[in-house]
């Protein structure tokens, strides 16, 4: 089977991803909201309710934040994304112009703590996913979080939600709503339970997937990090690999370095 993103030409589409005109006020107000709140401490209060729920043990730093949310994209998010579109002859940079258009909020806030549930659940449904257990981990944010994005895949996949088309636009993986949607049911009735991971991360991204795909363990390794800013930015001037002495460790061994 194939969708629309393998089928179709390039500027099909950007127009389906773009939707319309429309569509297009109610984008630009998700971004001037998502901007908004990086000058609030409004992320403050969410890292506080994650560590009430128990999915953090600590709030990193401001510094901590910044420096992590840069490492996860340059060590994690790109690279391990780059390869799988690479896989699929999918040019990834394209892929990221489709992403911004469908929704520009959604691509903002690498580490979430900024964004607003529906963003969240429209990156979830928008993305092919290395590992989808960060984002419903974050979604836990939200009363109604998993909920709603259970009844938003089943629209997805229904014909019926509202983005349903610059969605398609973008996922390459004709199964990926239906394989999600029951992940989701399976993970509403036990969290632990093992992620489906994208095909290409096993025996290539094993240390970093295990660093960042989930949100507690993603927040320690930001805990690992400098505090303060002045430290922080050398480490992202002077660390140019992803430093395997602060990484996860694997089950039933310690970390190299707290």
């Amino acid at each position: 089977m194939s969708t629309a993103r393998t089928t179709e030409a390039p500027l099909a589409l950007l127009a389906k991803a773009a939707g319309p005109a429309r569509a297009w006020p109610p984008k630009a107000l998700g971004v001037a909201r998502l901007l908004a709140r990086y000058g609030t401490r409004a992320h403050r209060r969410k890292l506080g309710r994650l560590q009430e729920l128990g999915l953090i043990d600590r709030i990193p730093s401001d510094a901590q934040l910044f420096a992590g949310a840069i490492d996860m994209l340059r060590f994690w998010i790109s690279p391990a994304a780059a390869d799988y579109y690479a896989e699929k002859g999918i040019d990834y940079t394209f892929h990221q112009v489709l992403r911004f258009v469908d929704d520009p909020a959604a691509v903002g806030d690498p580490i979430g703590v900024f964004s607003e549930r529906d963003a969240i659940i429209g990156h979830l449904m928008q993305v092919v996913h290395a590992n989808p257990v960060y984002d419903l981990q974050l979604l836990m944010l939200f009363d109604d979080g998993h909920a709603e994005l259970e009844g938003q895949l089943e629209a997805m996949l229904a014909g019926t939600h509202p983005r349903a088309s610059s969605i398609a636009a973008i996922v390459e993986e004709p199964d990926y709503h239906a394989r999600l949607l029951d992940y989701v049911r399976v993970f509403r009735r036990e969290p632990r339970t093992p992620p489906p991971l994208r095909s290409n991360i096993q025996g290539r991204f094993d240390a970093v997937e295990r660093t960042f795909g989930s949100l507690p363990a993603a927040m320690r390794y930001f805990g690992r990090l400098p505090e303060r800013w002045p430290d922080a930015l050398r480490h992202l001037r002077s660390v140019e690999t992803f430093p395997l002495e602060l990484a996860e460790p694997e089950p039933g061994k310690s970390p190299a370095r707290e």
